[in-house]
């Protein structure tokens, strides 16, 4: 380190080594004998040690495979129901290995919204009761409830709101495909339930950068840009991994992955009637007035679904309504 005294402004060189790298040390100029203090050297902030970017993005990518599964009872199900060789007492054999979706699959078909409160005891009565179809909906309900009914802290969520959300968007995705494109239903409603799935896995990385998230949120930035400016993607594009890890149908993944930007799916039906459920749903949640949710959906998203802004305020009425009717008995224990 090169030293000159205040005084006589002679100059010194002294070996980094021979000083001390914490604390301030004095000594005697040599040749008019001032004092002079010798500080050490500033400090280097500290290295974020947080990772960023691709780093960040594998991290998150590789802890996908921590996020509970999805009940491999679901599966098996799917199987059965897909064989047109089976009956409904082999999907009762299946279910009911799994007690926890079983009694769950119970209560969810007792609920009011399917009119049937009370009079379903069994699972085989349930099949034969209500359907392939709208048995698998309630089985896709009983094990995403176990999966999504948790505080989100990163997103600001209390325990029960990111569930509400979900199922939100599952009963409107289902109400829009079913007008449509009929055949696109479950899938629909299966992509609703599971549409911010990206979140599950980027919660944690969220909830420690939330600072910066609540700087970039009070500038009037959306999360959704949030989370591209300060981890460098956003939970639309993890959740293509999640939705890998739990064995999504293809068409779905792709629904999930563009569900905020539909425009650039190349025309996916599933993407933009997800895209206005998502919407709606939001609205549903915040005091907005209609004109800030239309605000909110991407330009020609109304008219890709041929939907009027008044038979998108009579799907968001039905998506409450809907809620209303099951969110009490498919709560998760």
């Amino acid at each position: 380190m090169k030293i000159e005294c205040s005084s006589c402004h002679k100059k010194y060189n002294i070996p980094d080594e021979k000083l001390p790298k914490d604390k301030s040390i004095s000594l005697k100029c040599p040749a008019c004998q001032n004092l002079i203090t010798i500080n050490p050297p500033a400090q280097a902030p500290p290295i974020n040690t947080l990772p960023e970017g691709e780093a960040l993005k594998k991290a998150i990518v590789k802890g996908v495979k921590d996020l509970p599964p999805m009940p491999q009872v679901i599966h098996k199900a799917r199987k059965v129901m897909a064989d047109p060789n089976s009956s409904f007492q082999d999907l009762a054999i299946v279910l009911v290995t799994d007690q926890a979706i079983a009694a769950k699959v119970l209560k969810i078909a007792n609920s009011p919204f399917y009119g049937l409160s009370g009079t379903v005891s069994t699972i085989q009565q349930a099949s034969v009761v209500l359907g392939q179809k709208t048995l698998n909906e309630i089985l896709t309900m009983a094990s995403a409830s176990q999966l999504l009914d948790k505080p989100m802290p990163g997103y600001g969520m209390d325990p029960g709101e990111f569930w509400r959300h979900s199922l939100l968007v599952a009963f409107g995705a289902r109400i829009i495909t079913g007008r449509a494109k009929p055949h696109l239903a479950e899938d629909a409603f299966a992509a609703g339930l599971t549409h911010d799935a990206g979140k599950l896995a980027l919660e944690p990385y969220v909830a420690e950068r939330k600072e910066m998230f609540r700087r970039l949120a009070s500038g009037g930035m959306s999360f959704l840009e949030a989370e591209k400016a300060i981890l460098g993607f956003d939970h639309c594009e993890i959740a293509s991994e999640v939705c890998k890890s739990w064995k999504m149908p293809e068409n779905i993944t792709t629904a999930i992955r563009y569900h905020h930007y539909p425009s650039r799916s190349e025309g996916d039906f599933l993407s933009y009637a997800l895209h206005i459920a998502d919407t709606l749903a939001l609205n549903c949640s915040l005091d907005f007035s209609f004109d800030d949710v239309e605000s909110s959906f991407e330009d020609g998203a109304l008219e890709f679904l041929d939907l009027t802004q008044e038979e998108a305020l009579k799907i968001e009425a039905l998506m409450l309504e809907s809620v209303q009717k099951t969110t009490e008995t498919i709560q998760a224990e």
